[in-house]
């Protein structure tokens, strides 16, 4: 007489789902960090560094270098750094990281033909969604914030009396923390942006191509449409005004306390629409 075998269910918790993430973190950080992303997200991260170097190269052969450059103090040293390096730095550098690395969290899958191990894994897709997202965060975040703290820190190299009086007596510190912030946020908005697109679209060129021209013509847009963009909230939170130019379109200011948590809502928004796709998407490698 045979007996019905009863298929063993775990019940699903939230201690399991962490556990999940953690997995899933540790697989696709090696992938993120050793596989050819990285290679993109290194040579970006290089970028602001190399510049930096260039710089202080100049200052250091060349006399009344600072002051040639225009930079002669330390009001002139964080207008040139926000204005030119770290605005290079999130609008470029920052940008095209997360499109590298986040387009490819589930379309690289796809076109390896290995997507399919983690959808017959017993978790559920918003875990997977989840995990793969804060992989990519990790892994641009780390190594962006990483070129961030080391182009402002070469930036004070040539003026070893500057650079103790404004990292020991002035907002040095408190400036290093807002810019390592700010990239950690970037990562966070447009990775949350182009996880999306690489979920909707097969090729992520063209929606790349139109979220970093309608970044780039934020200020000249009217007050409501540059809400709806990454770059508006981060340069509100950059420690130096940043000079937007004499045909922008001055909105109200936001607070720190406004764009930080509006930020965070877009994000979530963002990935809540991700996991929705990641729900609803289907293997067919064959058409791919």
């Amino acid at each position: 007489m045979s007996q019905a075998v009863e298929a063993v269910r775990f019940p699903e918790t939230a201690a399991l789902h962490r556990n999940q993430v953690r997995a899933i973190l540790a697989l696709e950080l090696r992938k993120n960090l050793f596989g050819w992303p990285a290679l993109v997200i290194y040579l970006l991260a290089c970028l602001p560094v190399l510049a930096m170097c260039g710089y202080v190269l100049v200052a250091l052969l060349v006399r009344d270098a600072r002051s040639t450059l225009g930079v002669d103090n330390a009001g002139a040293f964080g207008q040139f750094y926000s204005a030119w390096v770290f605005r290079f730095s999130v609008r470029f550098v920052a940008f095209f990281g997360c499109v590298a690395v986040f387009t490819n969290l589930f379309r690289g899958e796809i076109a390896e033909r290995s997507l399919h191990y983690y959808l017959l894994a017993p978790l559920r897709r918003e875990v997977l969604a989840v995990g793969k997202y804060l992989a990519g965060v990790l892994t641009t975040g780390t190594v962006f914030t990483g070129a961030t703290v080391v182009s402002y820190l070469l930036l004070y190299v040539p003026s070893p009396r500057l650079f103790e009086s404004h990292f020991l007596g002035g907002p040095g510190l408190s400036h290093l923390a807002a810019y390592a912030g700010i990239t950690w946020l970037a990562c966070l908005g447009y990775g949350a942006v182009f996880m999306l697109v690489g979920l909707v679209v097969k090729n992520p060129v063209i929606p790349a191509a139109f979220v970093f021209l309608w970044e780039g013509i934020n200020a000249f847009l009217p007050a409501l449409l540059q809400k709806v963009s990454i770059i508006h909230y981060l340069y509100a939170l950059s420690p130096v005004p940043l000079a937007v130019g004499p045909l922008a379109l001055i909105g109200e200011p936001i607070s720190a306390w406004v764009a930080v948590p509006g930020l965070l809502l877009v994000c979530a928004a963002l990935l809540g629409a991700s996991a929705l796709m990641v729900r609803r998407i289907e293997i067919r490698y064959g058409s791919d």
